[in-house]
C-alpha cells in the first residue's frame, strides 16, 4: 500500500471517529434534556416523599416504642403468672397434705367406730344373753322340778327312752 491510500485510510478513520464522537455528543445531549424534564417532574414529587419519608420514620419509631412497651407488659405478665402458678401449686400441694391428713384421721376414726361398734355386739352376747340363757336355763330346771314335785308321779319309760335319744 502506499502512503496515499494510507492517508486516505486514516483519514477516513478519523473522520468515522468524529462522527462518533459528534453522535455520541448529541445522545448525551438528548440524555441530558431528559434528565432536566424528569427533575422538572419529579421536583414538586420531592417534598411529597420527604413527607411520606418522614411520616415512616415516626411510624417507626412509634411502633418502636410501642413494641417495647408491649414487651415489657408482657414479660411483666410472664412474671407475675410465674408468680402466681408457684403459689397456686403450693396451695395445691398444702391441700393435698391436708386432705391426706384429714383422710388418714377419719380413717382412724373409722376403724375406732368399728372397733367399738364390734366391743359393743361382744359386750351384748356376753352381758344380755349369757344372763337369759343361765335365766332360762334356770327357769327351765325350775319348771322341771314343779311339774315333778306337783305331778308326783315318775315318768314312763317311754319319756325316758325319749329323753335319752335326744341326747344321742
Amino acid at each position: 500500500m502506499n502512503q496515499d491510500t494510507l492517508l486516505l485510510v486514516m483519514a477516513g478513520a478519523v473522520l468515522v471517529s468524529a462522527a462518533a464522537l459528534v453522535i455520541q455528543c448529541l445522545a448525551i445531549l438528548g440524555v441530558y434534556r431528559k434528565v432536566k424534564d424528569m427533575q422538572e417532574q419529579i421536583g414538586p414529587l420531592i417534598p411529597q416523599a420527604e413527607q411520606v419519608l418522614e411520616t415512616t420514620r415516626q411510624a417507626v419509631e412509634d411502633s418502636r416504642r410501642q413494641i417495647t412497651e408491649i414487651t415489657t407488659r408482657t414479660n411483666d405478665i410472664l412474671e407475675t403468672t410465674k408468680v402466681q402458678l408457684a403459689r397456686v401449686e403450693e396451695i395445691i400441694v398444702d391441700a393435698t397434705g391436708k386432705a391426706k391428713v384429714q383422710l388418714d384421721r377419719m380413717e382412724m376414726v373409722v376403724d375406732d367406730t368399728v372397733s367399738r361398734v364390734h366391743e359393743t355386739v361382744v359386750m351384748l352376747h356376753e352381758g344380755v344373753q349369757k344372763p337369759v340363757r343361765e335365766i332360762s336355763g334356770l327357769m327351765a330346771g325350775v319348771r322341771a322340778a314343779f311339774s315333778h314335785l306337783l305331778g308326783g308321779s315318775r315318768p314312763s319309760v317311754a319319756a325316758a327312752t325319749q329323753d335319752e335319744e335326744m341326747f344321742i
